[in-house]
């Protein structure tokens, strides 16, 4: 992992490790402290019983306290298998997977290190973000959820980097295998070789649109239906996506594990997604109801 980042350090800069009680505990430590990292550390010893239990990636609060407390400039949080990773800057706000595509990718661009300008994300990614990228000229493709899918387009189309908004990020340099810690170790390095804090990098790469998320419990019997063929919740897509234009979009699917439909409105303006998630929403319970 060391040799991820060359002959880069980071020499006294504070940052906060959650490592969860998971198995980002076996090496994390040592190797941010073989940078030069001022390190504070939370959840640091394996605990099979306590991984991901009101911390790490999932819950970043105490992340966010210690950050605050100690004055570090950023903190990084990984999941149980330490293949996901997000972060908080010294303001306590979030750097998601979106973030990590965006700035570790405009650095790769800027190297001329990222065929065709492109990333590869999944539906789910901001739409905010993809706007950016496109400004900064590069590409975005989006696959279906799972990093499987990320996997699969980037071995196709021979882009260097990919990921999800929850942080699982691949690099075609590295492996393609997802690693947080390598994940957090690029951000760190590279943020304070360009000599900035990562609140400031996180400041000049995109503003996230408003983005809300329902989940529409489906009964056994409307589970069988196929919900997507239905002209009222079609038209009804239609008509959300149309007066958004290209400020906001509309993404339905059925989840893979549990009976679910979720539902998912994105746009520029915070009143748009409250008025077409809840009439969306409305329209699809309904629907399920007279199934």
């Amino acid at each position: 992992l060391i040799a991820s980042v060359q002959n880069s350090n980071l020499d006294g800069v504070p940052i906060v490790l959650d490592l969860c009680w998971g198995s980002a505990t076996a090496c994390g430590v040592e190797i941010f402290q073989a940078l030069g990292a001022d390190l504070t550390v939370l959840h640091g010893q394996p605990d099979g019983a306590r991984i991901n239990v009101n911390c790490g990636s999932t819950q970043l609060d105490l992340l966010r306290k210690a950050v605050s407390e100690t004055g570090a400039e950023m903190g990084f949080a990984f999941d149980g298998d330490a293949d996901r990773m997000l972060a908080v800057d010294r303001n306590g706000l979030l750097i998601d997977g979106d973030h990590v595509l965006y700035l570790w990718g405009s650095t790769l661009q800027e190297r001329g290190e990222l065929p065709k300008n492109k990333l590869v994300a999944t539906v789910m990614s901001n739409l905010g973000f993809e706007q950016a990228w496109e400004k900064r000229g590069g590409l975005l493709e989006r696959t279906p959820v799972g990093d499987q899918h990320v996997h699969s387009a980037m071995i196709s189309s021979g882009a260097a980097l990919g990921g999800e908004q929850s942080g699982h990020i691949l690099s075609a340099k590295h492996g393609m295998c997802g690693d947080g810690l390598l994940t957090a170790l690029q951000i760190a390095t590279i943020c304070h070789g360009k000599n900035l804090s990562l609140a400031q990098w996180r400041n000049e790469s995109f503003k996230a649109f408003p983005q809300k998320l329902v989940n529409i419990l489906l009964s056994n019997r409307t589970s069988q239906k196929q919900w997507t063929d239905c002209d009222l919740i079609k038209k009804a897509v239609s008509k959300a996506e149309a007066s958004m234009g290209p400020d906001g979009r509309v993404l339905l699917r059925a989840s893979g594990t549990e009976p679910l439909i979720r539902v998912m409105v994105e746009a520029k303006n915070q009143e748009d997604v409250d008025s077409w998630s809840s009439h969306l929403s409305e329209l699809i319970k309904k629907q399920i109801d007279a199934a």
